[in-house]
This record gives structure tokens, C-alpha cells and sequence, in this order.
């Protein structure tokens, strides 16, 4: 079997991909590289690692036992997906809470609501109903009387383990 060694501009350590033959094409190697990497909606670029030539055309042969850098380039045609939030600044989430429909629902709809998700309502209302749906477990009265009891020192009729130690014989038997 023979194999090519390649490794991303980013990182340290080569891997190693086998194929069958004295060549790959670039293009066979790009489609492997993708496939075991698990990446999408990118274009790799492939350049020896001794000399920086860069293979450009998809059918270019490369030997066996090569060493080979890969570059990622965003897809042509899309946009990139990085974005940059800043906490401060006026964005569009400001301008939609000026702006008020009438057919949103207003927070205390989306209190009780049971699928936020679709419900009609500004991003600021749906995640605030979601923060307190979420921790309204915490606050109901089942959970209440657990730390009433827990805080209280157990459940009553038992003693705690530190009362317990300090007791005499005859106070136990009795």
C-alpha cells in the first residue's frame, strides 16, 4: 500500500493516508482528506511541503510517499459563518423591540406557552420565558419543602449524627 503524508496548515503532526498505486490525484486526495476528516462545505488547497508548489489542477498527480500541506478556503459563493458579537452595541435586537407588533405574544403568554419554539414572539421574550420555565422546578412547592427539611437538619424523628454521638447508654435504650 502506499501512502501520502499530509497534515493542515495549522497543525504540528503529519497524518497518513493509504491508497492503492504509485499516484493520487489531487482531486481523489481532496475528496479522502474531506471524507476522513469530516469536513464540509470547504475547499482545500494542496502544496508540497518541501517546495510550496501548489497543485491547482484537480487531475495533477502526486507520488507516493509525498508530504503535502492542506490548506482550508471558505467554499466559493458562500458566506462566512464567523460573526462577532459585541455586547454594547445597538443591533438588531434593539430595533425590534422598538418596533412593537401587535400579533406577538406578550411574555406573560409565553409563560405559559408549551412550545416556545414556534411560538410568534421577539427573541428577547422567548428566551426569558425559557430562563424562567427552566427554573421554575426549583421554585415550586415540592422542591420548597425538600430544603425546608434538608435545611432543618433531615426529616423529623430522627436524630442528627451529631446529637446522636453525645447521648448516653441509657438515654439510647430508652
Amino acid at each position: 500500500m502506499s501512502c501520502v503524508h499530509y497534515r493542515f496548515q495549522s497543525r504540528l503532526t503529519y497524518d497518513s493516508l493509504q491508497f492503492e498505486g504509485l499516484n493520487i490525484t489531487a482531486g481523489e486526495l481532496k475528496r479522502q482528506i474531506m471524507r476522513r476528516e469530516r469536513l464540509k462545505f470547504c475547499q482545500l488547497k494542496i502544496s508540497k511541503a518541501q517546495t510550496d508548489e501548489e497543485y491547482t489542477d484537480d487531475d495533477a498527480l502526486i507520488p507516493k510517499n509525498t508530504s503535502v500541506i492542506i490548506r482550508r478556503v471558505p467554499a466559493a459563493g458562500l458566506k462566512s459563518s464567523n460573526r462577532r458579537f459585541v455586547g454594547h452595541q445597538a443591533g438588531p435586537s434593539a430595533k425590534s423591540s422598538q418596533t412593537c407588533d401587535s400579533s406577538l405574544l406578550s411574555l406573560e403568554q409565553l409563560l405559559k406557552t408549551e412550545n416556545l419554539a414556534e411560538a410568534k414572539a421577539s427573541e428577547e421574550d422567548k428566551l426569558k420565558a425559557v430562563m424562567y420555565q427552566s427554573s421554575l422546578c426549583y421554585y415550586s412547592s415540592r422542591a420548597a419543602a425538600l430544603l425546608r427539611t434538608s435545611a432543618s437538619g433531615g426529616a423529623q424523628g430522627f436524630p442528627a449524627a451529631s446529637c446522636w454521638r453525645w447521648t448516653t447508654q441509657t438515654e439510647r435504650e430508652s
